[in-house]
């Protein structure tokens, strides 16, 4: 490990990987030295472009998360690909817009899809890490939780903020639990973030419902995100055990 590349020697595997906050966590990572897993969903293309900018640094996995079996899928081929696996950045998701005026059926659809992505692939994930990281002298695991689960969220949006405010406590339940194992667990707390999920927003509802209530005036960059991550994963950031990252602007202080 050098002081240019803290995170030399270090696999990690990244959900959510090919785009957006999750290739910007790639291109950090490959800079500071680790060897990226980049997973994808449905888009091998920039997958593979991605890797191409890395100069070939790192490894390509695919996995639907949306299936319950999907992230035990992707554990089994990121760990066959890669022999050993140091870190785990969960980072893929989704956001969701459903009425409570919904039909039920509806209702519970939007629902189970954003706690099988967002949480339950991400927890399915964290138990195959633990079980790995058990064996061989501890790990890392950052999980990308949200502004939306520790202050609630829009009316059209309860999901998201629930499936955010469950994956928080699981870190907290992870730190607490395995910090003797060598896991070190954390959460990063975005508000909004400028990726295509954000431009979407503001094209349907304009720029100051997104930014009206961040102090700073603006939304993170992907690559403010992208540092951070990279930062908590260097083997000299132990303390830092359990706990949650605010990158809101100030639009929520604790």
């Amino acid at each position: 490990m050098s002081y240019l590349q803290p995170l030399a020697g270090q696999t990690v595997l990244v959900t959510g990987a090919s785009g957006g906050i999750g290739a910007a966590i790639v291109e950090r990572l490959s800079a500071e030295g680790a060897r990226p897993v980049i997973h994808y969903g449905r888009d091998r293309q920039r997958a593979e472009a991605l890797l191409c900018k890395l100069g070939g640094n790192g490894l390509i996995v695919q996995a639907d998360l949306s299936r319950p079996d999907g992230a035990f899928a992707l554990w089994g081929d990121a760990l066959s690909a890669a022999g050993r696996i140091h870190a785990v950045v969960n980072n893929a998701g989704v956001r969701n817009e459903i009425s409570i005026d919904a039909d039920p059926a509806d209702w519970r659809a939007a629902w189970q899809k954003e706690f099988q992505v967002n949480f339950f692939a991400a927890a399915d994930l964290c138990k195959e890490a633990l079980v790995h990281f058990k064996q061989h002298d501890g790990g890392r695991i950052v999980n990308m939780a949200s502004r939306a689960g520790q202050r609630g969220y829009a009316a059209d949006a309860m999901p998201y903020g629930a499936t955010k405010a469950a994956l928080t406590n699981l870190t907290k339940s992870i730190a607490r639990s395995f910090g003797r194992d060598g896991v070190v667990a954390v959460s990063v707390a975005p508000g909004w973030v400028r990726t295509d999920m954000a431009e979407d927003f503001v094209a349907r509802h304009g720029k100051e419902a997104a930014v009206g209530d961040i102090p700073i005036g603006a939304m993170a960059e992907p690559g403010e995100i992208a540092e951070l991550v990279a930062f908590l994963l260097r083997p000299s950031q132990a303390s830092v055990n359990g706990a949650t990252f605010d990158v809101n602007g100030g639009s929520y202080i604790r």
